[in-house]
């Protein structure tokens, strides 16, 4: 007659078992703890840029069918059947909603899932992890910090010394070469990748002593610095807000698009003197990629936020520019009188990350500016 067991003799049996049950559900948590402790920490990073989620109505205009399921409804992609899982190149992987850095090449690896698979994010404090029980299972969920994207999920059973898989999506990502940081507004992220930021000398022509700056307003700043980063002589552009009142010191793009503010959607564009005067800039360029005689308005963007305006930053761009602008309203090529304000420079406040180079991190976005004859 086979013995039957006891409570206590059960219980010694059952005991293996359940520190092994234990041991698998806490590997997700001792995982992220021997990370923080063990793997080399990347070398600190002043990226000082800020990253906002856009409106739900401009992500439904730019962001892929794929992408907005992904970010905003936590769908997940078909494995090996996306663009990044056996991506190899240098870079940065951004979000592709807010363009918050995420994730570096250096921190990739082929986890054979058929999804992007990293050890860390470049910084834990841009990713945000999350209890997920949605598919009958607990797992962690991980979403970007300034934009709330759902990216995927993070397990413990990934390489050493980590044992880390954050198992992204994607269509949660944009990927910006290491060649194109700097040229992207990403340049603080170079030490990543051992070269060096880029510094206020290193951003103009070595050739030429010192730059000069110029705020100019024109419509979509988009657009505007489509065309402006591309004139010889330009060395550096970047959107942003001025020109508004000061109760807005720091305007978002959510502000300025009340139409409240006063400020106007700008572009500062610094440029070498020695290849591109400011009366140039203005007078075969800035006078000809908007149409400076509709008042607060330019193509459909209606509002003083897309008003045509100068702000100069020292009484010769003053001079220069009231000169410029009397020959331009005299020169019969406009059928209206040129409306373009000449105003000094208040305080610039630069624009959120995504709205930095539009076109090209958006071939084919919306524009209204091109070159008149």
């Amino acid at each position: 007659m086979p013995t039957v067991p006891t409570p206590s003799s059960m219980a010694r049996r059952l005991m293996p078992l359940a520190l092994l049950a234990l041991a698998v559900l806490s590997a997700c948590t001792e995982a992220r703890g021997a990370a923080a402790s063990t793997a080399q920490a990347p070398p600190a990073i002043q990226d000082t840029r800020r990253y906002t989620k856009p409106s739900d109505a401009e992500l439904r205009r730019t962001l892929s069918p794929q992408a907005w399921k992904v970010t905003q409804e936590g769908a997940t992609e078909p494995a090996f059947k996306n663009p990044l899982w056996n991506h190899h190149a240098e870079g940065l992987y951004v979000d592709v909603v807010s363009g918050e850095p995420l994730f570096s090449s250096r921190d990739k690896f082929d986890s054979n899932t058929g999804w992007p698979s990293f050890t860390r994010p470049v910084d834990s404090a841009r990713v945000v992890e999350k209890r997920d029980t949605s598919q009958g299972m607990e797992r962690v969920e991980v979403r970007s910090k300034a934009a709330s994207s759902h990216l995927g999920h993070v397990f413990g059973d990934g390489p050493a010394p980590g044992h880390l898989r954050y198992c992204i999506n994607s269509a949660a990502l944009r990927f910006v070469s290491v060649d194109d940081l700097a040229k992207e507004g990403y340049g603080a992220w170079l030490p990543l990748f051992g070269r060096p930021a880029p510094t206020a000398a290193s951003k103009r022509d070595a050739a030429s002593p010192f730059t000069e700056t110029a705020l100019l307003a024109g419509g979509c700043f988009w657009g505007m610095e489509d065309l402006l980063r591309g004139i010889p002589g330009v060395v550096e552009t970047e959107v942003g807000y001025t020109g508004g009142s000061s109760a807005f010191a720091k305007p978002t793009y959510r502000d300025v698009s009340s139409g409240k503010t006063g400020h106007a959607e700008s572009v500062r564009v610094v440029f070498d003197p020695t290849r591109l005067t400011y009366e140039t800039l203005l007078e075969k360029w800035f006078f000809r990629m908007h149409d400076p005689t509709t008042l607060n308005r330019q193509g459909n963007d209606v509002g003083t936020q897309y008003r045509s305006a100068i702000f100069y930053l020292s009484d010769a761009q003053k001079r220069v520019a009231e000169a410029v602008k009397a020959r331009v309203d005299t020169s019969g090529k406009w059928p209206r009188p040129v409306v373009t304000q000449i105003t000094p420079a208040g305080p610039f406040t630069p624009a959120e990350a995504y709205h930095q180079d539009y076109l090209v991190k958006n071939p084919g976005g919306y524009t209204c500016h091109y070159m008149r004859d």
